[in-house]
């Protein structure tokens, strides 16, 4: 009553007799259901008309261009995750704050699965409903792609967490908001972060995490900041050592 239409045509989509409703009538029913501006624009996708399957997971790649970006956050952890939470790319700081962010590691799986992932965040709740909204976001209405069915399935069947969020179908697009950290070397600390979506790449998006300025949080973030970066020294005078090494032919 409340959207304007009839109770038989609103029985209909929700048996799912009508999958492509028009957009006129989405926004008639996001009003009453409350529905803020990112569920609004997840419902118009799942509305569309489901793409082709592919027959090929597909693969997820980071311009040079944004790798070389990630060098100049000397003092700021950064990393790019990618459509199926995967970390593609992450600075030395990001990577020294939270082993999860190591490129190659998953974050859904390190929230739900890796018992460290528990340790790590100290707001692990909050941690945990925001990546579940995020990654609805990230495969958009894309649900059927193997890769993601793949993740679901194996999260479902070992985090009842995730299952049980997961079914609430909650989708939040969060570009700011802020971890608290317990970190190994520095102890607890709390950083503000910034997601940005990078254009061209669909489902990729950069946070960069920062602490509040004259705060214990930011003298322990440049305590972490100094590590990393001796890390990095250490780590070119190897590699250069292992290069100017005479080879022995036997």
């Amino acid at each position: 009553m409340l959207a304007g239409v009839s109770v038989d045509y609103y029985t209909r989509l929700e048996q799912g007799r009508d999958r492509h409703p028009s957009p006129q009538i989405l926004h008639a029913l996001a009003k009453p259901l409350k529905l803020d501006h990112a569920a609004v624009e997840y419902l118009k996708r799942l509305a569309e008309p489901a793409p082709r399957r592919r027959s090929a997971v597909r693969v997820e790649t980071v311009r040079p261009g944004m790798r070389s970006m990630l060098e100049t956050f000397d003092h700021n952890p950064a990393l790019i995750i990618g459509r199926y939470r995967d970390v593609l790319a992450a600075n030395p700081l990001a990577t020294l704050l939270n082993p999860g962010f190591t490129v190659g590691r998953n974050i859904m799986r390190n929230v739900f699965l890796d018992p460290t992932g528990r340790e790590i965040y100290l707001n692990w709740d909050e941690v945990a409903i925001e990546a579940v909204r995020t990654l609805r976001v990230a495969v958009g209405h894309d649900l059927d792609d193997p890769r993601l069915t793949d993740l679901v399935g194996e999260l479902s069947l070992k985090s009842d967490d995730f299952r049980r969020l997961w079914g609430r179908q909650e989708v939040r697009e969060k570009t700011i908001g802020h971890k608290h950290f317990n970190n190994p070397f520095v102890g607890p600390i709390a950083l503000e972060y910034e997601s940005l979506t990078i254009n061209g790449s669909a489902g990729q998006t950069l946070s960069v995490y920062r602490a509040e300025p004259g705060s214990t949080d930011e003298q322990a973030l440049t305590l972490l900041a100094a590590m990393a970066a001796r890390g990095a020294e250490i780590d070119e005078v190897e590699a250069t050592a292992v290069k100017s090494t005479p080879s022995t032919t036997v």
